[in-house]
């Protein structure tokens, strides 16, 4: 449960949406925290100089006119701004300091000096908290008048961290709330995932047995995994077609194999019992073991070749090639087939080319897009082999007036093993066109449906 997919994946999201909720957290906390921090100094410096300003001309009244301490107590203005109120410095009211808090210069921890507020933090005396405050200086006279003391309003850290604890609650009720919404569509989205995932996982286990018919689930709305079911639905497909053209080909060359040998067999055996004492029936009989053998040994040839051609360890000759030579020889070897089964055939050849490449390899491309054009080719039809040198190039058209190939059918029949009538072994056109690539040409295929079929091999110049 805890290696699947279906729970690694949520968790992951998860993991890291909390990890990202709690950074966001702390980076909020913190940007808080100093701004609230500034905002209090700011608003203590202003509190200062306003109440500072107040107490100094209260101070110059009251030492002109040898009054009392001001009328307005400190007890008062803290309850207004929800500030404590210090003062160090000389005794300047008679009789009393207005109700402020005396304090000594030891008592606030810095040193109090100049005509600047200060703002610092410090712990009061009979305090077990702290304080931030802000120090402006009282003069008697304006702002040019002598230094007599010092106004400190002071607001205790604790109200501070009661708004950092507020926001800090509200962050994580937010966060909760965020991590259980983002839960849900992480587990929704998820499902969607995996779902195929999983179907996609079952699918190959039905494969990996061997049945390639297995559904392959759907995905809605494609993307990455669509894309990953509709390839493996095309692997299945081509698994499938694999296997049918395997038995096909065994079946194929099953028969392609027993025929000769039964014929072999039939005809060595009626030479050793002496059957056929005649000299031209003996003779005619080993023309037929001869001919059949030669046909197993292109059989077995044609194997050999797909399989060095499929592991890239064919080795291709260099030499000078007549292609009209070439063409003339490929000509004479279907001569016979056509004249028996009524099938005009002819050849072009007026260009002669000499190319630099593997004659015999040439021959045997030319020979297998004929031995395809005969097969196909109804008695009675017609089957045309041109040769033409243009452009650099050297091309040899095999064109004939049989069924066609259908535009679903073009890229099949140059698969190995595969045949329209499963009749044949499917290894002609493949070879051909692997030939032709080693030689370093192509193959090019123009067909209609009912009108014939014109194969070119392209060979460079």
């Amino acid at each position: 449960m805890l290696e699947s997919l279906r729970f690694r994946l949520p968790a992951l999201f998860l993991a890291g949406i909390a990890l990202a909720g709690l950074v966001a957290s702390l980076i909020a906390l913190t940007l808080f925290q100093d701004y609230t921090r500034n905002e209090s100094l700011v608003e203590l410096r202003r509190e200062a100089r306003g109440l500072a300003a107040l107490y100094a001309e209260s101070a110059l009244r009251a030492s002109d006119e040898d009054k009392a301490a001001p009328a307005f107590a400190a007890e008062q203005l803290e309850a207004a701004t929800g500030d404590r109120l210090f003062y160090v410095g000389a005794p300047l009211f008679p009789g009393q300091d207005a109700g402020l808090t005396r304090l000594t210069r030891d008592d606030v921890g810095i040193e109090l000096s100049g005509s600047n507020v200060v703002t610092f933090e410090f712990e009061p005396p009979l305090e077990d908290r702290a304080f931030l405050a802000a120090a402006h200086p009282l003069r008697l006279g304006g702002d040019s008048g002598p230094i007599f003391g010092y106004l400190i309003v002071a607001k205790p850290k604790a109200e501070l961290r009661e708004t950092w604890v507020t926001l800090l609650s509200r962050l994580a009720i937010a966060f909760i709330v965020a991590l259980v919404v983002v839960g849900g569509l992480v587990f929704y989205l998820s499902r969607r995932i995996t779902g195929p995932v999983l179907g996609l996982s079952r699918a190959m286990d039905e494969v990996s047995k061997g049945r390639y018919d297995v559904p392959v689930p759907d995905v809605p709305g494609g993307g990455e995994i669509g894309h990953l079911a509709e390839r493996f639905r095309e692997m299945t497909a081509r698994l499938a077609e694999s296997e049918e053209l395997e038995r096909n080909f065994l079946m194929s060359v099953s028969h392609e194999l027993r025929t000769p040998l039964t014929a072999i067999r039939g005809h060595v055996a009626a030479l050793r019992e002496g059957v056929v004492t005649d000299p031209e029936a003996a003779e005619e009989s080993l023309g037929i073991v001869a001919a059949e053998a030669e046909r197993l040994g292109r059989l077995v040839g044609d194997v050999l070749d797909l399989a060095k051609l499929d592991a890239h360890r064919f080795t291709v000759l260099t030499e000078e090639v007549d292609m009209g030579r070439l063409l003339e020889r490929a000509y004479s070897t279907f001569t016979d087939e056509a004249r028996r089964r009524g099938i005009e055939f002819t050849h072009d050849s007026a260009a002669a080319p000499v190319i630099v490449s593997d004659g015999d390899r040439v021959l045997q491309i030319i020979s297998n897009l004929l031995a395809n054009a005969f097969r196909w080719t109804p008695d009675g039809g017609r089957v045309d082999l041109a040769l033409q040198s243009r452009n650099g190039a050297v091309t040899v058209d095999v064109a004939d007036t049989g069924p066609g190939v259908g535009a679903e059918e073009r890229e099949r029949i140059f698969r190995p093993f595969w045949s329209k009538d499963n009749l044949g072994t499917g290894l002609g056109l493949p070879i051909a066109r692997e030939l032709a690539m080693a030689l370093g040409g192509r193959i090019e295929l123009e067909s209609e449906v009912g009108r014939g079929s014109r194969f070119r091999l392209v060979l460079p110049g």
